[in-house]
């Protein structure tokens, strides 16, 4: 699946009028405020048509995280501009939704937005997933380069045997693995910040199907499918080794029906992406994972599938 430069046409993660130059700190009639969760229906409506597939019920679980965190800007009480800027305690926030409506571009609304938005974060770390032709302009706002994320999309083929195939274990609903309190304690070492309140929202959300891996009694991996606008979303899929992987991406398939999925995949993670292929899902648009300082150590070999370009 193709899409166009999300920071030419309006990245609902980090895009927008990202410009500096000749731009007044606040444009004239532009009125920046925290958006409420009916807003962010509208915000949601922009990012399905610049073609971004966002998940159904993706806006409950993404306020449930940090309801303070979502700005939208307005002139004459029409929306204009977005941006999302989501609070993980006290070190780590991860930018997105940053979107300037396409009529209204190149009026300084877009940088404006965003330094609301950043505004918000404090002195914690950011995080953004942005086009990789975009970096230079990020560097210039304290950001630098991790890793690059590709969206694979399509049909899932039945792939063929895998080396190691098969791996005693299980797949079962996270409420079956231990609830919350176990998924959270995997999730942690995956994720660069503890979250909780999002996931206690994400694992049961409308449409959420989310499933854990358990061998010999232990949780090894878990994984979670959502319907989206265009297709069935992945996300995350987090699990110890690539047979822990396959057996989730299986039985999460096997849920929906083998219907059309997408899964964003770090492209630094070789056996993530050579799981993906295997199924017969093509590579589309990159996003570049970038951060504006340290951010704590997690298994990155165990990310197959990011949760969400918008929260990281």
């Amino acid at each position: 699946m193709t899409r166009p430069d999300p920071h030419t046409s309006g990245d609902p993660h980090t895009s927008g009028d990202h410009r500096t130059a000749g731009t007044p700190e606040v444009p004239e009639r532009l009125d920046i405020t925290r958006a409420t969760l009916d807003d962010w229906a509208v915000i949601s409506g922009w990012a399905a048509e610049e073609g971004w597939n966002p998940g159904l019920a993706d806006a409950r679980s993404f306020f449930a995280q940090d309801p303070d965190g979502f700005f939208i800007g307005r002139v004459d009480g029409e929306p204009v501009s977005a941006i999302s800027v989501v609070n993980y305690g006290d070190d780590y926030a991860f930018l997105g939704f940053y979107l300037v409506r396409p009529d209204l571009r190149g009026r300084g609304y877009g940088i404006a937005t965003w330094k609301a938005g950043l505004a918000h974060a404090g002195g914690r770390t950011v995080g953004l997933d942005g086009v990789p032709a975009q970096q230079d302009n990020y560097r210039k706002s304290g950001f630098e380069l991790s890793h690059t994320t590709v969206r694979y999309t399509g049909v899932p083929q039945a792939p063929r045997p895998a080396p190691g195939d098969p791996v005693p274990g299980t797949v079962i609903p996270v409420a079956d693995a231990g609830g919350l309190k176990s998924i959270a304690l995997y999730d942690s070492a995956c994720y660069p910040a503890e979250r909780p309140r999002f996931l206690a929202s994400w694992l049961t959300g409308d449409g959420h199907r989310a499933l854990a891996r358990v061998v010999d009694g232990r949780v090894t991996g878990y994984g979670v499918i959502r319907p989206g606008r265009e297709t069935f979303r992945v996300g995350p899929l987090f699990a110890d080794t690539p047979q822990d992987a396959r057996a989730l991406f299986d039985a999460l398939l096997a849920a929906v029906g083998r219907a059309p999925v997408a899964v964003d995949v770090p492209e630094s993670n070789a056996p993530a992406v050579a799981l993906a292929e295997a199924y017969g899902l093509t590579p589309g648009f990159a996003t570049a994972r970038m951060y504006t300082g340290p951010v704590r150590p997690f298994a990155q070999e165990r990310v197959f599938g990011v949760t969400t370009l918008e929260l990281g």
